[in-house]
């Protein structure tokens, strides 16, 4: 049985990080880092590994801030669990902090209320994209980095 799990793992890998990492930025409360501890401690890529997930975070990121941007705020609150509170005290972090605050969109909890904010905003999708991509690219790296650190040591 275990065989069986490994192959279809081993055979499927990048398609599932990339939905796992996809899913994980949207209205699913899924986590894309124990796909790609599993990834790395199997030898895949690392390099593959990091742009996969950080592309499928991304698009997920896109998606929210797309959601937002539409004026869905009932979808972003029904869906996505983002309540009118948290959509509000967004809003107040972007005045103080500008478009720079998008590089937060990889932390739980807070980062798909700071893409639906983005949104909602309509805020430049060119300077939504930079700011976002560079976060979630962080991301991966650092998982990646503390994963291949680690697994020195074992």
């Amino acid at each position: 049985m275990i065989e069986l799990f490994t192959g279809f793992i081993e055979e499927h890998a990048f398609t599932g990080l990339f939905i796992a990492s996809f899913l994980a930025s949207t209205i699913f409360p899924l986590g894309s880092e124990a796909f790609v501890i599993l990834l790395i401690s199997k030898g895949f890529d690392p390099l593959s590994i990091i742009m996969v997930a950080s592309i499928g975070n991304y698009l997920g990121a896109c998606t929210t801030y797309y959601i937002g941007i539409r004026g869905r705020t009932d979808v972003i609150e029904r869906y996505f669990s983002i309540s009118k509170e948290q959509l509000e005290r967004t809003d107040r972090l972007f005045s103080k902090y500008g478009a720079f605050l998008l590089i937060f969109t990889w932390l739980p909890l807070i980062g798909d209320a700071i893409a639906a904010t983005g949104g909602v905003l309509k805020l430049d999708f060119k300077i939504f994209s930079f700011y976002v991509f560079i976060g979630k690219l962080a991301r991966y790296v650092t998982i990646t980095y503390i994963t291949m650190s680690t697994m020195v040591f074992f």
